[in-house]
């Protein structure tokens, strides 16, 4: 019944996508967030924390879960999280998220992301794609609806950080991947600007 189930779905879904709308991501959004992250907080109890919290370690483990989900909501209702959300109809269906690259300080814990000019930098750096809709193209019109948000604010260089494989060359579940595949933002324009490790490649792209 189960496996039935999820056949229709799919098929529903690669059936519906002229539904399919995105929009950025507004203070009063945190009811359609808090339903698409769900009961696991999108994955793990991260609720799209992670690039926010500065350490990991001990200090991530506490946050997770509850801690992270008040803290988003706080950030949401704030009007300081940049995002894009894409509805099927009126259900929320995935997300994406964006801003400052002096935003995400765990950023700069990554040997691999580390650069000398980053102030007037913007990035994406999370996708959030629940199984039904992968593998539709939702990554490459929510990272789209992002990049022109980014050029209104008059945003002049946008990085990515994609990892879909292993550090031993396996390919990474879907939902590890959550910072996007290499192919889309080639598709998009960026090119890779440094590799100091073979499963973390930095791109950027110029607008």
């Amino acid at each position: 019944m189960l496996v039935w189930y999820e056949y229709t779905r799919y098929f529903w879904v690669m059936t519906s996508l002229s539904n399919i709308t995105c929009k950025e991501l507004s203070d009063s959004d945190w009811p359609a967030l808090e339903e698409l992250f769900g009961s696991k907080g999108a994955c793990g109890g991260c609720w799209c924390m992670h690039w926010r919290v500065p350490h990991g370690g001990k200090v991530w483990e506490a946050a997770k879960g509850e801690p992270n989900r008040q803290a988003m909501k706080e950030l949401v209702s704030a009007g300081k999280v940049r995002g894009v959300l894409a509805f099927d109809g009126s259900r929320p269906a995935a997300w994406c998220s964006f801003g400052r690259r002096i935003e995400f300080p765990r950023l700069e814990t990554v040997k691999a992301y580390r650069r000398d000019d980053i102030e007037r930098v913007w990035c994406l750096n999370c996708f959030f794609i629940p199984a039904p809709y992968r593998g539709i193209g939702l990554v490459y019109r929510l990272a789209e609806t992002a990049i022109k948000g980014i050029k209104r604010r008059r945003g002049r260089i946008v990085e990515a950080y994609p990892v879909t494989l292993t550090r031993d060359g396996n390919k990474l579940p879907p939902a590890f991947s959550y910072t996007g595949p290499e192919s889309v933002f080639v598709r998009l324009g960026f090119t890779e600007v440094q590799r100091m490790s073979a499963s973390r490649p930095l791109y950027r792209l110029e607008l």
